[in-house]
């Protein structure tokens, strides 16, 4: 050993516990942002149950276990399907450089290296995983009724594995890599938990189901639109508040870390604008229908929590407050829009998902605040018309991509291995016809 770096041990050595300190309270730290990751993850889990109630509550009693064994299969299959290949397609390293797809591997690959698993990749891709199955579950609800067990789970996996992940992996950053970024990321596009990546695309998925299925059977006559009344209100209002607290999951979680607290100031931006949104819709439907209707206000609230969804990072309460009010409002006339274009809906997912999720997106260039987030600034901030025009092109590809590529598969699936029911199962029920059993058995068996 060289006499000066003799000198320098002897030198540093008192600093030692010191120094060592720095590293255990550094490593504590990064622990703490783990767990914050996966509790957010254990949170965003609960949705599954909350979209389940809810699709079920609205639907009629005699497809609640349809509906439910599709809530369930979208976890179990989009856990495999994102894992196999879904996970290194949005953050695996580009088959096209400076694009945004990542190349096909299995996920394992990412998670691991030199055959040692990565604790923070693995919370990571858990985090992501519980992500990719929201957007798979929005589906269900808008196909409610008619749609064939099999036929689902196929697109269930088509839509975990290939179409969630392309679109997320040109909008979000890369945790393996900041060289792998897609271009609509580079060029600023502001999406922080995925009011557009999440909820836009299984919205524009759900339309496209909706479209090609058909509408049920009697939902739609000569003499205008006939209402099927959901058969729990009370499953659907469980559904709602399981969601709302899911989302403090889905958006404070997403911060990745508990430092600064800013994810404190999520948690505040993403209840006030779910509190907003159902006053909205409440307030609207009260004015339309003579009524303040619990159905318009359960998707009041979940509309005002997915338009939160992208700008909750960014925005001030009064913002907050604005962009739920105006989700509110848009689900209302959203249902309206659909039923008269005879599109149906039975959950309105469309416009919770589709419509809200495209509101909030673009919110992002209008109420950004340069105090909160990132410092960006919205056009109302100061901030120009740039930001909104990025957020306007992520809006327009998202429903590109995602409403086109579904419509495509479903096309394939109705002309090959069929994809609605026949009609004598629709009216049976689907519990009985696909499932053999009842939600509500109507006999006893001794």
């Amino acid at each position: 050993m060289r006499r000066q770096n003799y000198k320098l041990i002897v030198f540093l050595w008192p600093l030692s516990p010191l120094l060592a300190q720095e590293r255990s309270v550094e490593k504590l730290a990064l622990e703490a942002d783990l767990l914050w990751l996966i509790v957010g993850a254990y949170l965003v889990f609960v949705m599954q149950p909350g979209f389940a109630f809810v699709e079920a509550g609205f639907t009629r009693a005699k497809n609640a276990v349809s509906i439910l064994m599709k809530n369930i299969s979208d976890f179990m299959v989009g856990s495999l399907v994102f894992y196999l290949i879904g996970f290194s397609l949005m953050f695996g390293p580009h088959l096209v450089k400076d694009f945004g797809i990542g190349f096909p591997q299995v996920g394992s690959s990412l998670l691991e290296s030199d055959a040692k698993p990565d604790a923070f990749k693995y919370g990571f891709f858990f985090f992501q995983l519980v992500f990719a199955a929201t957007a798979a579950t929005i589906v269900s609800g808008a196909m409610a009724e008619r749609t064939r067990f099999y036929a689902y789970l196929i697109f269930s996996a088509i839509s975990t594995g290939i179409i969630y992940p392309i679109f997320g992996s040109l909008a979000w950053s890369n945790l393996f890599s900041s060289e792998n970024v897609g271009f609509l990321a580079k060029l600023g596009f502001t999406d922080f938990a995925g009011s557009t990546v999440v909820h836009s695309v299984g919205g524009w998925m759900g339309l496209a189901g909706a479209m090609v299925v058909g509408p049920r059977h009697g939902k739609y006559t000569p003499q205008g639109v006939q209402p099927i009344l959901g058969h729990n209100l009370s499953l659907s209002v469980l559904g709602m508040f399981l969601l709302w607290f899911g989302w403090f999951g889905f958006n404070p979680a997403s911060t990745a870390t508990i430092r600064e607290g800013s994810f404190a100031i999520v948690a505040v931006t993403t209840n006030i604008a779910a509190a907003a949104g159902g006053l909205a819709a409440m307030a609207i439907a009260w004015i339309l229908f003579r009524r303040p209707d619990a159905s318009m206000v359960i998707n009041g609230v979940l509309a005002g929590l997915v338009a939160i969804t992208a700008p909750c990072y960014n925005v001030n309460i009064e913002g907050a407050i604005l962009i739920g009010l105006i989700a509110g409002v848009l689900v209302v006339f959203g249902v309206i829009l659909f039923d008269t274009l005879r599109i149906d809906d039975p959950v309105g997912a469309i416009s919770v998902h589709g419509l809200a999720g495209a509101w909030g997106t673009l919110a992002v260039g209008l109420f950004a605040d340069p105090r909160f987030g990132d410092g960006k600034a919205g056009l109302f901030y100061g901030g120009g018309f740039s930001l909104l025009g990025v957020q306007a092109l992520g809006v327009l590809l998202a429903f590109v991509w995602a409403f086109g590529v579904a419509y495509v598969v479903f096309l394939l699936l109705k002309k090959t291995i069929g994809l609605r029911v026949e009609e004598h199962e629709e009216l049976e029920g689907l519990d009985v016809s696909e499932h053999g059993n009842e939600a509500y058995a109507t006999e006893t068996y001794q």
